[in-house]
């Protein structure tokens, strides 16, 4: 399993130079577009994610703000903050909280590529008919991704190279997502 996140990752990386090496050249022809301001807030977008789902015996609420600075064109960087509440009645109560550093990189308008490093902590607590059992632990993400890019939103997925089965809180290294910035 090891062997195929490490080429996959080389892989990925490698198409990331190639890109950039591609628009170094094409740079060559025509000059990049400037920005049309130099003021920070100018290039500042925010957004992020929010999620809720319920039922009679379980909760899971997210809420993900973000914001990032976008250099130019075809990078941007930005922070992101975490908290999710999960719970199952009488099993699992769970409590997420964290954050993360993205970049961005767009070699087209329609392509978004990233790269996003999350580091969040855990505190679980199980239940059963003795006594609760409570877990609290640090959790590491290295993502790699891509999507669609339409306007302000980005269609895509993304892959965690250090996901370890056995001490990961997500259930695959591969997650969908939809991005939106304003």
């Amino acid at each position: 399993m090891k062997k195929n996140v490490a080429k996959f990752y080389i892989a990925f990386l490698g198409l990331l130079l190639f890109l950039g090496f591609s628009n170094t050249v094409l740079a060559q022809e025509k000059p990049l577009p400037k920005a049309q301001t130099d003021d920070f807030w100018d290039h500042v977008q925010f957004g992020g994610g929010f999620g809720i789902s319920t039922s009679k015996d379980y909760t899971d609420i997210t809420i993900a703000p973000s914001a990032i600075y976008n250099f130019d064109d075809y990078f941007a960087l930005g922070l992101g903050l975490q908290y999710s509440h999960l719970k199952q009645r009488n099993f699992y109560n769970s409590n997420i909280v964290g954050g993360n550093i993205i970049g961005l990189f767009n070699p087209i308008e329609e392509i978004q590529l990233s790269l996003e490093l999350e580091e969040i902590h855990v505190n679980n607590t199980y239940t059963d008919l003795y006594n609760n059992i409570k877990k609290s632990f640090w959790n590491t993400g290295l993502y790699v991704g891509g999507g669609y890019r339409a306007d302000n939103v980005t269609i895509g997925a993304r892959f965690n190279v250090l996901f370890d089965k056995n001490k990961d809180i997500y259930g695959s290294a591969f997650m969908p997502f939809i991005r939106v910035y304003f």
